[in-house]
């Protein structure tokens, strides 16, 4: 599949779409939840449904050239482990299984992306170094957020008069960390167009929960902000962390290091289940109250799109949409879903 014509040199500035309750753009936001998540990738986007995810991509062009690259798109099927097992449903775990699928699947869609910018005739990224980068990714994420806070607060620990005040401190540091990050990846050039695509996914999938067709223009009139985004639930992990850990007390510092790392499931498992409430009751004021700084924080991990961008994630849904059709999956298959966009 490929578009003709000339490379945008500005994004395309989205006009407000009546209806639809306010956002922090003034555009338009679907006011229903469908089990579609979704993940910006390297010059495109990843597309997940109840039994299928795809990845479109932009190919690369020779430098200097006005055409667009092809859009490339990887489409395979997905059996989720929930609904081959009754436990994997139950709540709180079927977050934990969630989580763990919307990794392999993202990081193998990041992959994809990634080789498919590889110019013809350059050998492919392995998949011994793929999966070296994964590892040392994930070490660098848990080592950050997670152990990172715990030691700091730990030094002072002597000064810290209880349990609950410890804790506290600990999520303090890590929300200051995990602000920091992401103020300084976005302020990096080489990851506005990523977020740009992050930006397309949301709006195709608020453009297809509202249930207009999906076209680039009907897409741009939506909100680059969503109530599932993944930003979001990393921000409720780190509130959620804060009641986890605190009734374990101030631990030495092996057993805290421990303890961060074993309840990282459970705590996800957790945020898993409050981020779907919240997409489920996205219209109700207490819920938009509650949503509103994970919202807030999309500023840094989303950028307006232009029409081409979106082209690239409608073709990734519309990939999904041809094998499957998600709003009439069964209760079961939904629980299976990764809640995310």
């Amino acid at each position: 599949m490929s578009e003709a014509g000339p490379r945008p040199s500005t994004n395309g500035s989205a006009t407000p779409t009546p209806g639809g309750p306010a956002t922090p753009d003034g555009l338009r936001e679907a006011v229903k939840d469908a089990p579609i998540g979704g993940q910006a990738v390297l010059e495109g986007v990843m597309m997940r449904g109840v039994s299928t995810w795809a990845v479109a991509v932009r190919k690369p062009v020779e430098e200097g050239s006005e055409e667009l690259g092809e859009i490339e798109i990887s489409s395979e099927p997905l059996v989720s482990f929930s609904k081959r097992h009754r436990i994997a449903r139950l709540p709180v775990v079927r977050g934990v299984v969630a989580l763990g699928e919307s990794l392999k699947i993202g990081f193998k869609a990041l992959g994809i992306s990634a080789n498919a910018q590889v110019p013809e005739g350059e050998q492919e990224i392995g998949g011994g170094a793929w999966a070296g980068t994964i590892a040392v990714s994930l070490a660098f994420a848990i080592g950050l957020f997670f152990l990172l806070p715990a030691g700091l607060t730990n030094l002072f620990a002597d000064d810290i008069p209880n349990s609950v005040v410890f804790v506290v401190i600990e999520k303090l540091v890590r929300i200051t960390i995990f602000l920091a990050y992401l103020w300084l990846i976005s302020r990096m050039r080489d990851l506005q167009r990523v977020f740009e695509y992050h930006g397309a996914e949301h709006k195709t999938i608020s453009c297809y929960e509202a249930g207009l067709p999906l076209t680039p223009e009907n897409a741009q009139g939506f909100s680059r902000f969503h109530p599932r985004c993944g930003t979001s639930f990393l921000l409720i992990v780190m509130i959620i962390s804060v009641f986890v850990f605190a009734p374990l007390g101030k631990l030495d510092w092996h057993w805290l290091f421990i303890s961060r790392v074993v309840g990282i499931p459970l705590v996800a498992g957790l945020a898993f289940e409050i981020i779907k409430v919240f997409g489920r009751n996205r219209q109700k004021r207490w819920a938009r109250i509650l949503m509103w700084p994970g919202i807030q924080l999309q500023r840094l991990t989303t950028r307006e799109p232009d029409l081409h961008q979106l082209a690239v994630a409608i073709a990734a849904l519309e990939a999904v949409l041809a094998v499957e059709k998600p709003d009439e999956a069964s209760e079961e298959d939904k629980v299976a879903m990764e809640v995310v966009a």
